[in-house]
């Protein structure tokens, strides 16, 4: 096969992996809600249980680069994302908060480590077409939550039970996603080239790239987690109608970034996010102002819609940062999942303390931040002297 037409596979079997990981993470978010009143939680106990998969996730990650280094990148993310798919099964079964925890702890470490596989994956075709498609990519990631905003819609009006309606998901998606990691690049170490480290701290402008997706992250933590429940305890919206907060968010987010290539490469990195960090200040505005879902549902639509691309620049301009990608690339997944781990924490806390809408008041202040911050990703546009190519790189 043509080595262009190789690269074409591979482009559209990653972003059908990304598709899939978005499903399993939106799937689980849109029945939190509901695992919550089963077992009764508090905003604070609700919180630390969301902050487990974060903490798995940050724990879990560096053995990503071993496990590839060692499978190749394609049996690898095969892997890791089947692993990820079981495990979407365990948190409506848990009994208790502790077993919740566990439950999310190890749902959060299969995500982490699927998440940079995948990524470094991206990252790789991107280089070898010389052009710009993460953010593309992580639309498919959305897109993914949509559809399981829409299923989970469709699951709450119905009362199906979480036990349930997880389980067949995850089914659905291991056999799904055995089949489109198919066409992967499977990229591998040099024959001389030593295995990953367990651990190593980011190069500096790994974590200044990372501060960018720290704000972003947080957000979408926010976001993703708590707009149900927002909706339900300050809008006082039925179990259906909270749905609706996520799926705004979700499609919007989508939206931009399936447009977000194009408007990169028409205003630079630092301008888009510059602008993003205006629309998802002013989302949190509505957010935080509204007294009925009429007002919120459209707030956390504007906070998706202007993260939308920051995440998918911070791990292209880490990718093409140099003069060490892959560390760069670990070093960010870092610092924006110690976002994801600290969000759903502090977002609970806040609220146990003051109220939700307090929360997203930090939320707002965050999303406003992202637009001082743009500068850092100013190395976010892909090599232009990049070909296709077949040798094998070392991407972890």
């Amino acid at each position: 096969m043509p080595p262009a037409a190789r690269l074409r596979r591979a482009r559209v079997s990653v972003a059908l992996v990304f598709a899939v990981h978005g499903t399993l993470a939106g799937t689980f978010a849109t029945r939190i809600p509901a695992i919550r009143e089963h077992l009764h939680l508090s905003a604070g106990q609700l919180g630390l249980a969301l902050v487990m998969p974060a903490l798995g996730a940050s724990l879990a990650m560096p053995l990503a680069g071993r496990i590839a280094h060692r499978l190749g990148a394609r049996t690898a993310i095969r892997l890791l994302i089947g692993l990820y798919a079981l495990a979407l099964t365990l948190p409506p079964l848990a009994p208790g908060l502790p077993w919740l925890c566990l439950a999310t702890l190890v749902f959060g470490a299969t995500a982490g480590m699927a998440d940079v596989a995948m990524n470094a994956e991206g990252v790789e075709v991107e280089q070898r077409l010389g052009r710009s498609i993460m953010s593309g990519l992580h639309g498919m990631w959305t897109l993914g939550g949509l559809v399981a905003a829409g299923l989970g819609l469709l699951a709450a009006r119905q009362h199906l039970d979480p036990r349930a309606h997880l389980a067949l998901v995850a089914l659905a998606l291991l056999a799904a996603a055995q089949l489109v990691c198919g066409h992967l690049l499977d990229v591998r170490p040099e024959p001389e080239a030593e295995a990953p480290p367990r651990f190593s701290v980011p190069p500096r402008s790994a974590l200044l790239i990372g501060l960018v997706g720290f704000c972003a992250v947080f957000a979408e933590g926010a976001g993703i987690d708590w707009s149900g429940v927002y909706l339900r305890d300050v809008t006082g919206a039925a179990a259906g109608t909270a749905t609706l907060a996520y799926a705004a968010f979700t499609a919007l987010m989508t939206l931009g970034r399936f447009a977000g290539d194009a408007v990169v490469s028409r205003l630079g990195a630092v301008t888009t996010v510059r602008l993003g960090g205006v629309v998802a200040a002013a989302g949190g505005v509505l957010v935080v102002a509204a007294s009925g879902p009429g007002l919120a549902i459209p707030g956390f639509g504007l906070i998706g819609l202007g993260i939308a691309v920051v995440v998918p620049l911070a791990f292209a301009a880490a990718g093409h940062a140099g003069p060490n990608p892959s560390q760069a690339i670990a070093g960010v997944a870092t610092v924006t999942y110690t976002s994801g781990l600290v969000a759903p924490a502090i977002v609970g806390l806040v609220a146990q303390g003051t109220s939700l809408r307090v929360s997203f008041v930090l939320v707002t202040l965050l999303a406003a931040a992202l637009v001082p911050a743009a500068r850092a990703l100013r190395a976010a546009a892909p090599r232009p002297d990049a070909v296709p190519s077949e040798r094998p790189v070392q991407v972890h």
